[in-house]
């Protein structure tokens, strides 16, 4: 009990500290709704109308500029194009010249171009050939372009090699888990709830210690009875009662703003993600040890936030990632958080499936605060 002495009055402090730090309150919760309304409306990982140009060849006497140029052969192709919903057909070019210029302008991401033998060779049973340059610079857009445009040739070819009203040797009926609709804010959002608590959190305990540095405060309060580890309990009790508002806040706004469905109990939702602000809590206690200025504080806190924006699994798959990097994921908070919000928003997961990433989480945060203690200790003597 001896290690907690002053723990009371330390609370009390900085409780009253944080409520006339009306700024810190502002950035607790108006910047991080706004930050998941820009996120929220924004991003969408779903590849739709992309931008295509096409060089119809087929049935050159026709006017080859119009619409509705081209053989009745090569507008059923193009249909099926039309009808995928990823892609939006813009434009009917002339030449391979004013095709290749779309693509290098940026005005299109697609281009088709349908040779002049085409229904011609479809008509004689031979196989047709059909280009399609995808632009490669977004790779997301180019993966599905090329999917889909695959799909569409071999859904081409085999009705046209099979018997009408023949059934398909092999008919795949595929069914999406937990986001049956793809949307992208069920996907983006659970796990944006690890980015935007770690963001505030680290944060704003950090800068409050380097406050006190920074005012000479901090040297007074370590000459006085309260033991070091009272004093960060004390520093960390009522930004941790803010995340948890915060996380409250942004669930509510998640659930009924962007319409994210909570399959998994909130309740549960809830305690295991007292693990992870406790973990960010006391990294910023222990970033405070080092940083003597809000500079330095903000730098040494972006040196937390990048690993955990990318090595988490938030927007990357961590098992894409180099072996380092996905060893190094493992000490990345973030990568706990993101699995046990998504874990129980999308898939409906219990604490039987999570109880490990809580536990490793809780690990831990007891070890990144005795060692913040230790440091204390040091500044003490």
């Amino acid at each position: 009990m001896n290690a907690f002495r002053g723990l009371r009055a330390m609370i009390y402090k900085e409780v009253l500290h944080a409520v006339r730090d009306r700024m810190a309150l502002v950035f607790s919760f108006i910047v991080p709704l706004f930050q998941m309304i820009i996120l929220g409306f924004a991003i969408d990982t779903n590849v739709r109308q992309v931008h295509t140009v096409v060089y119809d060849q087929s049935g050159r006497s026709q006017s080859a500029g119009a619409q509705d140029a081209g053989t009745s052969e090569s507008r059923a192709f193009l249909d099926r194009f039309r009808n995928s919903d990823t892609f939006h057909i813009r434009k009917f070019v002339h030449s391979d010249e004013e095709l290749n210029e779309e693509l290098i302008a940026g005005r299109a991401r697609v281009g088709i171009k349908i040779p002049v033998d085409f229904a011609r060779d479809l008509v004689n049973g031979d196989s047709a050939q059909v280009l399609v340059l995808v632009d490669g610079s977004d790779s997301a857009v180019a993966g599905q372009a090329l999917t889909v445009s695959s799909q569409i040739a071999l859904d081409e070819s085999l009705s046209r090699l099979l018997p009408e009203h023949a059934p398909a040797p092999i008919e795949s009926r595929p069914k999406i888990l937990f986001n049956p609709a793809s949307r992208s804010p069920n996907f983006f959002l659970p796990g944006m709830l690890a980015v935007l608590l770690l963001f505030v959190t680290t944060m704003l305990t950090a800068l409050s210690v380097v406050r006190e540095k920074e005012r000479g405060t901090l040297e007074q309060l370590l000459v006085t009875p309260v033991k070091p580890l009272a004093l960060m309990l004390g520093k960390i009790a009522p930004y941790f009662a803010l995340g948890v508002s915060e996380l409250c806040a942004l669930l509510v706004f998640m659930r009924f703003v962007f319409q994210v469905p909570i399959h998994g109990d909130a309740l549960l939702l809830t305690l295991l993600s007292t693990c992870y602000l406790f973990v960010n809590l006391t990294l910023g206690i222990l970033i405070s040890t080092k940083a003597n200025s809000h500079p330095e504080a903000m730098q040494l806190s972006m040196m937390i936030m990048l690993p955990s924006l990318f090595l988490s699994g938030y927007i990357f798959p961590r098992e894409n990632m180099p072996l380092i990097f996905f060893l190094l994921s493992y000490v990345v908070p973030a990568t706990y958080m993101v699995d046990i919000s998504r874990g129980v928003i999308l898939r409906g997961a219990g604490v039987t499936e999570l109880w490990i990433d809580a536990l490793v989480l809780a690990s831990m945060g007891v070890c990144i605060l005795l060692f913040a203690a230790k440091r204390f200790q040091k500044m003490i003597v």
